[in-house]
């Protein structure tokens, strides 16, 4: 083995003199000390096993008999710069053994100073990284590979991490991100499928695993969404040094979303003929039972009135209020008669709705109506909704009554502005629908006597001759609801529908 220069054997007090150069020839790091000139002065048994080349063999070698001559010769030069101004350089180079086997050296060569400041020697300290070198490439090609089947995939995932942060998408789900014009739809998705998801994911993360589950997602312009989504836990070990020892990660959330639109459309089509169809009969058989139910109210009046004769003729003259009573008593026999075979409102069972939903359907129906009086729709709804318990069928006419009555107030001869809004949002714990039109509005002191029966204010004249608001008012109070009514900002009428979230139907 070389001697080191002399101007090299500086020993720290208290440390033998042999202590470096053993520490260096048995380190398990290849070393090896040249001249300025790459040539090899010395060389340890690591360099031998890494190289291949006994010590006797390669001292007086240049460092060249290992090159492949492969490498580009920009790195040579950049080595070399750092080198000549005596900076360390770092680097992999593609070397070749003593027997011919190609691997590749990560190596690290420092100048070494004499006592005048000038380069005398460089230090070579390299190891065999091919293996390591394989392994990166694999779990590279291997992570290329998962990355481009997740972004070919037709379903959106997202890696949430404990505090509710996404940490990893794919580009399905950053289209979701500008399809629903949301940041994160994740969090909109979950704030409906599992409204307590944030607390649970510190506290309990299995809380908010769920197999598919779908939800629908209401937008302002174009059609609503249908997905469906899937939430697993898994557990996500952190990069960190500090955490190096520890055995556990920390929990993630990871969704899995596909849009099921298409097929829900097609039922929503299928099923939005249908409702037309019962929305239509439940209409005609509401104007039936509105019908009869108004006459009998117009007959009670004179009924009434014989009552009365009746009770003055029994003492003035008693046979003509005898036969006066028959008849009022006949009368009464076929108004009840009449009052049996008025159609009675369906029962309805109570479920979970959706009052998107419920406005959805509603529009679809009313569209003829709208395109043909030229009202133009500003639909708005919340992206979301918590569902409420109720009777569809009972909301969907509530609602269709209310628009009926917009497209009526507007629909008038000469009558330019014809605008409908219907807006929809959560309020707390209520949800609060609007429906404002662009009419003449309802003046201040009829706004009561709206919701009386068989009150209009067709031709301004306010008499009681239909049926109003009544029975939407009905409809709202057998939902723990409220209506209201108010000025719109255009000046028209504004019906004001609120309903609790946790309130349940009568």
């Amino acid at each position: 083995m070389s001697a080191l220069p002399a101007d090299q054997k500086r020993v720290e007090p208290g440390l033998p003199p042999e202590a470096f150069s053993h520490a260096v020839y048995q380190a398990d790091l290849a070393i090896s000390i040249t001249d300025t000139k790459a040539n090899i002065l010395f060389a340890n048994e690591a360099f031998s096993r890494v190289t291949g080349y006994g010590t006797d063999e390669i001292v007086g070698q240049n460092e060249s008999v290992l090159s492949n001559h492969t490498t580009p010769p920009e790195l040579y030069r950049e080595m070399w710069e750092h080198l000549t101004t005596r900076r360390p350089w770092s680097g992999r180079l593609l070397n070749k053994r003593k027997d011919g086997d190609l691997y590749l050296a990560e190596l690290t060569i420092s100048p070494v100073a004499d006592a005048d400041g000038k380069v005398s020697h460089y230090v070579g300290m390299h190891r065999d990284i091919t293996a390591l070198h394989r392994l990166e490439r694999m779990v590279r090609n291997q992570k290329e590979v998962i990355e481009s089947v997740i972004d070919a995939a037709p379903v959106a995932f997202a890696l949430l991490d404990i505090s509710g942060k996404v940490i990893l998408d794919n580009q399905e789900y950053k289209k979701l991100v500008t399809d629903l014009g949301q940041n994160e739809p994740a969090h909109t998705l979950l704030d409906s499928l599992a409204p307590h998801w944030r607390e649970a994911l510190s506290s309990d993360p299995k809380a908010c695993a769920f197999g598919s589950m779908e939800t629908r997602i209401d937008r302002p312009a174009g059609r609503p969404r249908w997905l469906s989504v899937t939430s697993s836990v898994i557990n996500i070990h952190s990069d960190c040094a500090t955490n190096y020892f520890t055995t556990g990660g920390q929990p993630g959330l990871l969704l899995a979303i596909s849009d099921v639109s298409i097929l829900r459309e097609e039922q929503e089509r299928a099923r939005a003929a249908a409702l037309q169809a019962v929305l239509a009969e439940e209409e005609r058989t509401a104007a039936i039972r509105e019908g009869l139910g108004a006459a009998l109210f117009r007959l009670e009046e004179p009924m009434n009135v014989m009552a009365s004769a009746v009770a003055v003729l029994q003492r003035r003259d008693p046979n003509t209020a005898s036969m006066l009573q028959m008849a009022l008593n006949s009368s009464r026999e076929h108004m009840e008669t009449l009052r049996q075979v008025i159609p009675q409102s369906p029962q309805e069972i109570v479920v979970s709705v959706n009052i998107n939903e419920i406005l959805r359907d509603v529009l679809e129906v009313s569209t003829p109506r709208l395109l043909g009086a030229g009202i133009v729709v500003d639909w708005q709804p919340a992206i979301t909704l918590p569902t409420i318990l109720g009777r569809p069928l009972q909301l969907r006419m509530l609602f269709k009554a209310l628009v009926d009555n917009a497209i009526e107030a507007m629909n008038l001869k000469g009558w330019n502005r014809r605008e409908l809004s219907l807006t929809s949002k959560v309020d707390g714990d209520r949800i609060v629908v609007s429906v404002l039109d662009s009419g003449p509005g309802i003046p201040e002191e009829w706004r009561v006597k709206a919701f009386e029966p068989f009150f209009t204010a067709k031709n301004g004249s306010g008499k009681h001759i239909g049926t109003g608001l009544s029975r939407a008012q009905q409809v709202v109070a057998d939902h723990g609801g409220i209506i209201d009514l108010d000025e719109s900002p255009s000046g028209g009428c504004a019906a004001i529908v609120e309903f609790r979230v946790d309130g349940d139907p009568i």
